[in-house]
């Protein structure tokens, strides 16, 4: 018994011990006989992994780099085939304000390492002079069509679907025809492009870090999605479809976390910090360092200078504006009159008549410099005593003028008529002449403020902010971005407003050019106009400028298409003129992207809808880890496709083919998503031959329309085959 006690004191025990002991693999089991150890280098020499192995192991690597490899040779490939401007290469190098300016300074930094000298205006089908090297212009854009590819590989693996699908979403990225030929030309949509791709995938990237919150890996995430969405927010107003996307994302995760009761508060401020920093400082940021460096860059006057302020204009190198202009401004003064609201222009006028209402001649505000801008200062009709000999009289505050159109001749002049499109505001038109009139032509001067000086007695050029009030009708002459129709050529309707509010800038004026033999010469352009003026001023001159393009009904735009006509592939857009002797290119996308694309937006739905009544009746065919997946792999591309396509369906501006592309690349990751949920638990002979079927079906069809996208030599005929459908007039 004692030597029972003192073994199992000992620790002996064999049964006791096992019990307590961890069985780690590869250790000799307590108790078992030992087994004999084999040198597997002495039977089998050194152990290798196999090529394959290796293979898998650094797909994450190799697979996009064949993918960047291919897109490559097929956005460069022939690139600089057509020696001519083609389609909006004629806009987007020239000034332009239809969209933020990053877009434009980065076509400028490919000119300027391309040797562009600034001499050649880029007219549409002009042929490119042999010192601008316009392939590489071209090449410089296409870069980032080709880094569209490898993002959407990594995007497609951190929404995490199994590999065949992130191969057939890249694959429809790589051979989206549309994508090709986009790419291949001096525009801004491939760098929207890529904007909204690389958006996308840090989000995804941050999305997949939220285990992790406030890790350094989690904030570059952060920042990085607001680069990027300041980025695409620069190149175009559209980048805030996709910005719309991400701020429903935070809004949904940070609700989440604010339902979260065990989540201190501190923590869930730090959430919110951490997002507006991330999520609205960095892209606003970007956004503004953008237009500072458009400020910075263009130093020097050109056409469209007239969409910005008079101050900032007269501070560009080789403007008139203010140069040797007279300070002060009598009667007697030839001038033009800008408008001081956001986006306002040149207070102007033609011979065309309004087609209604009075019918007298239309008086607008326009955005270009032309004789038709020039006014004159006259006194109102009953100052007899005016002598034009005389010593110049300085136009002051609260003295009545007239202001007399210098090309026609005309009144400035309102009436009780409702203006053409503000019904609620009074019409302006020009109306008699010198002699013939009435006191309805007389405007009363109130000066409201002079950045120059305390003294607001005078009229001066440039810096003094002042109303016209017609003194008969109690209204004053106002220019609010409201753009005419086409009858007045989309210009800016010009009105009189009898709402008397001081702070209204948009009846506030300030004259522009200035010319008076009588008086000397000045310099009022010494005085700088304020980043933020400009910055706004310049923002809604883009927005004015692009809600004027709205379709013309007595003008056909064969280029044009309707927003039901992008998802079912019914419509291409020729880029350039159809002759037979120069290259022809046709933006059409791969059919079975687009129709697959669109049909899975559906589908999901479908899938979505049906596990939603299945978990109503009580079936738990899905895991949370399943929910989340379908969530954000799933659902979110569909709402991003919602978010960039449902705009251009309400908005009334013409629209175009092109438009529907940033919609399109949320299509394809439905599409992959869709695939990749409905083949995750079938065998794998059924898996390969669907993928296979795919892979070859979007490669097929991407070779057998690659030539709209290298371009299309000699008769065009020779391309009928591709014109499946007659609004393809790929051979017309």
């Amino acid at each position: 018994m004692a030597d029972t006690k003192a073994a199992v004191a000992s620790g002996a025990d064999p049964a006791g011990d096992a019990a307590r002991r961890r069985n780690v693999p590869g250790a000799p089991t307590p108790g078992a006989p030992a087994q004999p150890e084999f040198d597997e280098k002495k039977i089998h020499g050194k152990k290798q992994s196999s090529f394959l192995d290796v293979l898998d192991q650094w797909e994450f690597i190799i697979a996009p780099l064949i993918f960047t490899a291919f897109a490559a040779f097929t956005r460069l490939w022939k690139i600089g085939l057509s020696p001519i401007v083609t389609w909006d290469e004629a806009q987007f190098v020239k000034p332009s304000f239809l969209h933020p300016p990053l877009g434009k300074i980065l076509v400028g930094l490919s000119g300027v390492l391309a040797g562009y000298n600034g001499s050649f205006e880029f007219k549409s089908g002009e042929t490119y002079p042999e010192e601008l090297n316009y392939t590489f212009m071209r090449a410089f854009n296409a870069f980032w069509g080709i880094l569209c590819v490898p993002l959407a590989y990594y995007t497609a693996r951190e929404l995490q679907l199994r590999r065949p699908a992130v191969w057939l979403v890249t694959l429809m990225v790589l051979c989206e025809n549309s994508y090709t030929t986009i790419s291949r030309f001096i525009l801004l949509d491939s760098m929207l492009l890529f904007g909204t791709v690389s958006t996308v995938f840090c989000w995804s990237k941050f999305h997949r870090q939220q285990k992790y919150s406030f890790e350094p890996e989690w904030f570059f995430w952060l920042f990085m999605t607001g680069l990027s969405l300041g980025f695409v927010c620069s190149i175009k107003l559209v980048g805030l479809f996709v910005t719309a996307l991400v701020g429903i994302y935070t809004i949904e995760d940070l609700w989440n976390k604010f339902g979260n009761t065990k989540m201190p508060v501190p923590v869930l401020a730090g959430h919110l910090a951490a997002r507006v920093v991330g999520l609205i400082v960095i892209p606003l940021l970007v956004y503004l360092f953008s237009f500072a460096l458009h400020f910075a860059i263009l130093t020097k006057s050109g056409p469209g200078d007239a969409q910005m302020s008079s101050l900032f204009q007269a501070n560009l190198e080789g403007s008139e504006i203010g140069r040797n202009s007279p300070l002060e401004v009598a009667i007697g003064s030839k001038v033009t009159l800008k408008n001081m609201g956001y986006g306002g222009g040149l207070l102007h006028s033609h011979v065309q008549t309004y087609p209604e209402g009075s019918t007298q001649q239309q008086v607008t505000c326009y955005h270009h410099k032309d004789a038709n801008n020039e006014w004159w200062f006259y006194p109102n009709r009953h100052d007899r005593d005016y002598d034009p000999e005389e010593e110049p009289r300085f136009i002051g505050n609260g003295d009545v003028i007239r202001l007399i159109h210098s090309q026609t001749g005309r009144n400035l002049h309102t009436h009780d008529i409702a203006a053409p499109v503000t019904k609620s505001q009074k019409e302006v038109s020009c109306y008699g002449n010198l002699t013939i009139g009435d006191d309805k032509d007389h405007w009363q001067v109130e000066i409201v403020k002079d950045v120059s000086s305390r003294d607001k007695s005078r009229v001066r050029t440039l810096t003094t902010a002042f109303r016209l009030r017609n003194p008969v009708m109690g209204c004053y002459l106002r220019a609010a971005n409201v753009n005419l129709p086409q009858w007045g050529f989309k210009q800016i309707e010009v009105t009189c407003d009898k709402n008397n509010n001081p702070r209204d800038t948009f009846t506030h004026w300030n004259v522009e050019a200035h010319t008076n033999e009588k008086l000397p010469p000045g310099d009022p352009g010494k005085y700088k106009s304020p980043f933020f003026h400009d910055f706004i001023h310049l923002n809604v001159a883009m927005m004015t400028s692009n809600n004027a393009l709205v379709p013309d009904p007595d003008k056909q735009d064969d280029l044009a298409s309707q927003w039901w006509q992008w998802p079912i592939l019914n419509v291409g857009l020729r880029m350039c003129g159809w002759d037979d002797k120069i290259v022809k290119y046709f933006l059409l996308g791969n059919p079975f992207v687009y129709w697959a694309s669109t049909a899975s937006l559906g589908a999901v739905g479908l899938v979505t809808v049906w596990y939603i009544l299945r978990w109503r009746r009580g079936f738990t065919d899905l895991t949370q880890d399943d929910i989340d997946h379908i969530h954000y792999a799933g659902l979110y591309p569909i709402l991003g496709w919602f978010l960039h396509y449902l705009p251009f369906v309400i908005m009334a501006r013409v629209t175009y083919v092109h438009h529907y592309y940033p919609a399109l690349y949320f299509a394809i990751l439905s599409l992959g998503f869709l695939v990749d949920w409905l083949l995750r638990n079938q065998k794998k002979a059924i898996q390969y031959s669907v993928y296979g079927i795919l892979y070859a079906t979007i490669i097929g069809l991407y070779i057998f329309f690659m030539p709209i996208c290298w371009g299309m030599t000699g008769s065009n005929q020779k391309y009928k085959y591709m014109k499946w459908f007659d609004t393809w007039r790929i051979s017309d």
